[in-house]
């Protein structure tokens, strides 16, 4: 199995023991993201919309650091800690995702690191290396 960690300062640095992204062939698995801007450090939670925003560009970074873009992602998983902001969820991905749209899951969850709202992990098809 080859193995690559993908990394970027384009994204915030792990905050724990996992790498941004890992890619496996041509799959890339992009770990979750919270709202911190890469650049400060500190977290964006003005709004959950704000969150968003700072979550998707995140993945974008990483996505791009692999060779792919947003458009390459095929299944996202969404944590959020309070599903009632699942409509706001829906209107931004609207734009910065096409149809087909990825694959997707929606949790609520209690609580996510950095007492942040929402967390977004990515599943990547690139073309073989």
């Amino acid at each position: 199995m080859n193995k690559e960690e993908i990394k970027t300062i384009g994204a915030p640095e792990a905050i724990g023991t996992y790498s941004q992204a890992i890619r496996c062939g041509d799959m890339v698995y992009l770990s979750g993201q919270i709202a911190i801007n890469p650049q400060t450090g500190e977290t964006v939670t003005d709004s959950v919309a704000t969150e968003i925003h700072q979550i998707i560009s995140n993945l974008s970074a990483v996505a791009k650091a692999a060779g792919g873009t947003l458009d390459h992602i095929i299944k996202l998983n969404v944590y959020m800690t309070n599903l009632n902001d699942f409509a706001t969820l829906n209107e931004i991905m609207q734009e910065y995702f096409t149809t087909p749209y990825p694959a997707r899951a929606a949790v609520g969850v209690a609580q996510l690191p950095k007492g942040v709202s929402v967390e977004i992990e990515g599943i990547m098809a690139l073309q073989p290396l």
